[in-house]
């Protein structure tokens, strides 16, 4: 499968370089709000969400039930997490060690 990496750029270098410089929260909630759109945060805080539901083996219906998502966009996170670069899993694995990981559904 073909897989569409982020290009490293210079720009792009400055903007992750940017995002490590903030210390908490409200920084986060500060920068992000000048960065993207409302809509655009949500769909961010939306795809870690499905992340989370679909790592602790929730199904494709259980998570549309919850969360306002397309199956494309459940489909989308579950190719990254089983088949993508990692990023997803090592934030969740940061964010939530004790929690225990399933295999994530297939569609």
């Amino acid at each position: 499968m073909a897989r569409i990496k982020v290009r490293k750029s210079p720009e792009t270098d400055a903007l992750f370089q940017a995002i490590l410089t903030l210390k908490n929260v409200e920084e986060c909630y500060a920068f992000f709000s000048d960065l993207l759109t409302v809509q655009e945060t949500a769909a961010f805080a939306q795809r870690m969400q499905v992340a989370k539901m679909l790592s602790q083996g929730g199904t494709y219906e259980s998570i549309r039930s919850q969360v306002p998502v397309s199956s494309s966009t459940i489909t989308r996170i579950n190719t990254e997490l089983r088949y993508g670069s990692g990023g997803y899993q090592m934030v969740l694995d940061r964010l939530y060690p004790d929690e225990k990981k399933h295999q994530t559904p297939e569609e």
